[in-house]
């Protein structure tokens, strides 16, 4: 991890398309502002870990869903003449 100091209006460059500018600094915290192009996706980390811990409980749910479908008794459909129209 790379540490820096920087004082409000500063900013760092990341892979000469990201910047990183220090708006202002406070006993409240540190407000950063980021340019970057548009196609770069930028994310609180707070919300990444949100997103995958809301799937992997999906899916967790998911294989207790499929467990649960497996034991209920198939009904099997009437052959022959039943009325209705055919499957398509």
């Amino acid at each position: 991890m790379l540490v820096l100091n920087r004082r409000p209006g500063e900013a760092i460059v990341i892979d000469g398309g990201i910047r990183v500018v220090v708006l202002s600094c406070d006993r409240r915290g540190t407000r950063l502002g980021i340019e970057a192009p548009k196609e770069t996706g930028i994310l609180r980390e707070e919300l990444v870990q949100q997103v995958a811990s809301e799937n992997q409980r999906a899916a967790a749910a998911g294989e207790h869903t499929l467990a649960w479908a497996a034991q209920l008794p198939l009904r099997r459909e009437a052959s022959g003449g039943g009325g209705g129209a055919p499957p398509e």
